[in-house]
């Protein structure tokens, strides 16, 4: 098995990196703000982010604030370990000779 082969399939997508590297630096992170973030639309979001909850990387919080609702992201223990070993194996293959 070579190392393009450890990379993890969940974060082939441009915007699941880009949800997993902003959540990676900050602890809650709002759907106007990540949407914002990643210039993208609310389905691409709410796709791409319920895929990672799926895989447990992220978890999702719908609440409400006053009569609007709010949904935030952070990132699991599991997400971080996860995305931490899949950008070694990124490093891993751009220094290989």
């Amino acid at each position: 098995m070579g190392i393009i082969d450890k990379l993890n399939k969940n974060f082939e997508s441009r915007v699941r990196l880009g949800i997993m590297s902003i959540l990676i630096v900050n602890d809650w992170v709002d759907f106007t703000e990540m949407k914002a973030l990643l210039n993208i639309t609310d389905g691409n979001l709410a796709s791409h982010s319920t895929a990672l909850e799926k895989s447990e990387y992220i978890e999702i919080k719908k609440e409400f604030v006053g009569k609007k609702p709010k949904t935030s992201y952070r990132v699991t223990n599991i997400g971080r370990l996860a995305f931490k070993e899949h950008l070694n194996y990124l490093e891993k293959l751009i220094n290989s000779k």
